[in-house]
């Protein structure tokens, strides 16, 4: 089985949050010479495969096999992949199973390596991931077995393969205010307090604002409104109180500490409450780290690139090795489709990121 039958078998399992559908069991049977660890909760799979073949690091190659619904409007069965002008039509091609894939095809065929190599996958990326990959490094931790470095294979490319990896994400915080005013008649309103005419004057003071310059690695965090709601829509009651959502994707410059003491500049003067919570927190791996340097070496190996460094986007699954204190890089195919209708990515790529990871491994030590 070569690395483009590997994806097409992957692709034809429902693997929907959390459910493998049989797909981990697959992959651990396709790798019957590592060691298989399951550390299963809350129905959510967790599955880490581990061969030693030398005293050097520990590498990690990262992943999860669940994908999002299909949702409508594909062209074809969204669980049958199809190939057409070169390109593989499927749920999950670009998220994130072309990259699946591509390293346990490379571990499949490595016959030596100076170290360790493993693979960490789970089937709840898609979903909270409370119970998935972060679950799995805890075993891993309390077992001495951590990885030194890791490849998440989550797809950073933007126009063309090879022109992107990420060496870091950004945080991510929700804000929820609430502003208490006072109902009343709309024919009277020197007898009520209107949130949204206290409101009103401020949002230009935080809707969209910098809270830092951002650095070499970061772009500045920004304060990004996501909904505004108060009354009871009609055209006669003024509100009573509002309800403010707002997300910060923050660097490493920005705490949820710095957007209290930011929300509380404008808004002292009002009853207000302030929610923060924090999904994920920042990260970042130098440029000298050594699985850096391997990745950008071997990319330029294979396809003659010269990749740049990113920390853009959401949040995957890395920022668990980041707080773990693993050096972890994240590379795959072009993101463009993932989670669209008709996803898709095309077979020169799946191979040459099979090719840029054997060069990677071959090259590790």
């Amino acid at each position: 089985m070569n690395v483009v039958d590997l994806l097409l078998k992957l692709l034809s399992y429902k693997s929907l949050t959390p459910n493998d559908a049989g797909s981990l069991k697959f992959i651990e049977e396709y790798l019957d010479g590592f060691e298989a660890t399951y550390v299963n909760k809350e129905g959510v799979k967790n599955l880490f495969l581990s061969k030693k073949f030398g005293e050097g690091d520990h590498l990690c190659f990262a992943g999860h096999v669940d994908v999002v619904p299909a949702g409508d409007n594909w062209d074809t069965n969204p669980f049958v992949p199809v190939i057409k002008e070169g390109k593989i039509y499927a749920r999950g091609t670009q998220d994130m199973k072309s990259g699946v894939a591509a390293f346990v095809q490379t571990c499949k065929e490595v016959e030596n390596f100076n170290g360790r190599l493993s693979i960490l996958l789970t089937s709840d990326e898609e979903g909270d991931a409370k119970y998935g990959t972060v679950i799995m490094l805890e075993h891993l931790k309390e077992q001495g077995m951590l990885p030194d470095y890791c490849v998440v294979a989550e797809p950073t490319c933007e126009t063309k393969f090879g022109d992107a990896i990420k060496i870091g994400r950004r945080g991510s915080i929700n804000g929820y205010i609430t502003i208490q005013g006072k109902q009343g008649h709309a024919a009277y309103p020197e007898k009520s307090i209107n949130p949204v005419h206290q409101i009103a004057p401020i949002l230009e003071k935080i809707a969209g604002i910098n809270l830092d310059n951002g650095d070499d690695n970061f772009a500045p965090s920004q304060m990004v409104i996501t909904d505004i709601r108060g009354g009871m829509e009609v055209t006669n009651v003024t509100p009573g109180s509002l309800k403010l959502m707002f997300n910060v994707r923050n660097s490493t410059k920005t705490t949820q500490e710095d957007i209290r003491l930011h929300i509380d500049k404008y808004f002292h003067d009002l009853d207000y409450s302030l929610e923060l919570t924090q999904g994920s927190y920042p990260f970042v791996t130098t440029r000298d780290s050594k699985v850096v340097e391997k990745l950008i070496l071997s990319i330029y190996n294979v396809i003659n690139v010269e990749t740049k460094l990113s920390t853009a986007g959401g949040t995957s699954d890395a920022r668990f090795m980041g707080a773990f204190g693993i050096d972890v890089v994240e590379f795959g195919v072009i993101n463009d489709t993932i989670h669209a209708p008709n996803e898709r990515t095309s077979i020169e790529e799946v191979e040459k990121l099979c090719d840029v990871f054997r060069n990677m491994v071959k090259n590790f030590n």
